[in-house]
């Protein structure tokens, strides 16, 4: 079994969301002891709280006005809703068709996505009370029973139930997610759905980290798509635009990033961020994008989210890693001191259902790790990992680039709309120039 210091189980939901196999709306259900205790802890707060009720409503509703499709919004009211989170409770990753894709990995994906969904649509309510984004899983008591429900559905992932050679054939048989390539362990070793999802490489040699012995070198710390790189500025904060449509900059102070407690929370004014996006597919275990010695090391919980649209043209939602969410979600960081090049902040990002960060037990502050070293895990579903730079470091991505102008899953990828190709850990990502910009 994997090694941990911290573990969170945060992990979230795949839904069933194929016609035959939804749950019947039941009114009557609802109402009594029948169902999960989970479900039941969301019901006693919805029949507390009357404005979580009315949001929660309003919610649903809104998704019906923008996706009347039953097949693949099948939620039409609030007790459809508890009887989705009965069956998600205790519920295997698998192969259930949502859309025309053949792919595991797509049907999981568009699965988790629309769960989200229905809690990402913008009410009014929430409006200037200070959450990332207006929508009821922002909001402090229903995010908190978010991170509840992850919890028992992750304890349900964490035990032999949740594993069977009818999960396992079909990831397998699914070439994203790179199960016949020979780069991982036996499958024998794989007795949970957490148990895969956290897999170790065979060997060092199935992921070669590109020029280990030049430390201005900066390999992708994940298999995963870069999203680009953003300049933080002398009062320690990101710009994000909004856009054409939407002519809004927000500042994110790095502060919040890392905590006020940090002792390295202003360390990185004038410098670089950068993050990218792991799919369910991807290796899951994330390592040292740099080598250095540990000056500083934390677990910060928070949200539980993920911000989705649906795309009518093309029958599918889109998951948007957009850059901000991360300052408000769960998460943990290591400071690592490269020496020449200064601090470099290593960042796994959690991202709704996989809000689950974990450190490998070496990993503790003082000591010295070279780059491509393991630095822990994360647990099922889609995710992300930032760097923050100093201004020293002279940062500058390096990773190849795609011919399309628009990425899939962020709205704003890179600046000035450039899209990355997706890169195996220990890849190229960047290089630090050591110089200021």
């Amino acid at each position: 079994m994997y090694k941990v210091v911290y573990r969170i189980r945060l992990h979230f939901v795949l839904f069933l969301i194929v016609a035959g196999m939804i749950l019947p709306a039941s009114p009557v259900l609802a109402e009594n002891d029948s169902h999960k205790p989970i479900t039941r802890k969301l019901i006693e707060m919805v029949e507390e709280h009357e404005e979580i009720h009315d949001m929660l409503v309003a919610s649903i509703e809104a998704v019906k006005e923008i996706n009347p499709d039953l097949k693949t919004n099948p939620v039409q009211s609030l007790q459809d809703y508890y009887d989705f989170l009965d069956a998600a409770s205790e519920l295997i990753p698998q192969n259930v068709l949502v859309n025309k894709s053949n792919l595991v990995r797509d049907q999981i994906l568009q699965s988790i996505c629309y769960f989200y969904f229905l809690v990402d649509q913008p009410l009014p309510e929430l409006k200037g009370k200070g959450l990332f984004k207006n929508t009821i899983q922002y909001y402090g008591p229903f995010s908190t029973w978010l991170r509840d429900f992850a919890n028992t559905w992750g304890t349900f992932l964490d035990t032999e139930a949740s594993w069977n050679m009818d999960t396992y054939l079909q990831l397998y048989n699914d070439p994203s997610f790179g199960l016949q390539k020979g780069w991982y362990e036996p499958s024998t070793n794989w007795n949970t759905f957490n148990r895969f999802f956290s897999r170790y490489l065979k060997s060092p040699d199935a992921r070669p980290i590109v020029s280990p012995d030049d430390p201005s070198v900066v390999v992708s710390s994940a298999d995963s798509v870069p999203q680009g790189t953003w300049e933080i500025d002398e009062n320690s904060n990101i710009r994000i635009d909004g856009g054409l449509k939407v002519k809004l900059v927000t500042f994110y102070d790095i502060k919040d990033l890392l905590g006020e407690d940090s002792k390295y929370k202003d360390a990185f004014a004038r410098g670089i961020l950068t993050h990218t996006f792991l799919n369910v597919n991807d290796y899951h275990r994330y390592h040292f994008a740099v080598g250095g010695t540990i000056l500083e090391k934390k677990i910060i919980v928070q949200n539980v989210a993920l911000e989705v649209s649906w795309s009518s043209e093309q029958g599918k939602y889109i998951p948007i890693d957009s850059t901000g969410w991360q300052f408000s979600q769960t998460r943990g960081y290591v400071i690592v001191d490269t020496g020449k090049y200064g601090l470099v902040a290593l960042i796994p990002m959690g991202m709704a259902q996989v809000s689950s960060v974990n450190f490998e037990e070496n990993v503790k502050v003082e000591t010295v790790h070279k780059k491509g070293d393991m630095l822990g895990t994360f647990l099922f579903g889609g995710s992300d990992f930032v760097m923050l730079f100093q201004e020293k470091a002279g940062f500058q991505i390096t990773a190849p680039t795609e011919d399309e102008s628009v990425s899939e899953t962020d709205p704003d990828p890179g600046h000035g709309g450039t899209t990355y190709k997706h890169l195996l850990m220990g890849e190229a990502y960047g290089v630090m120039k050591g110089v200021a910009r």
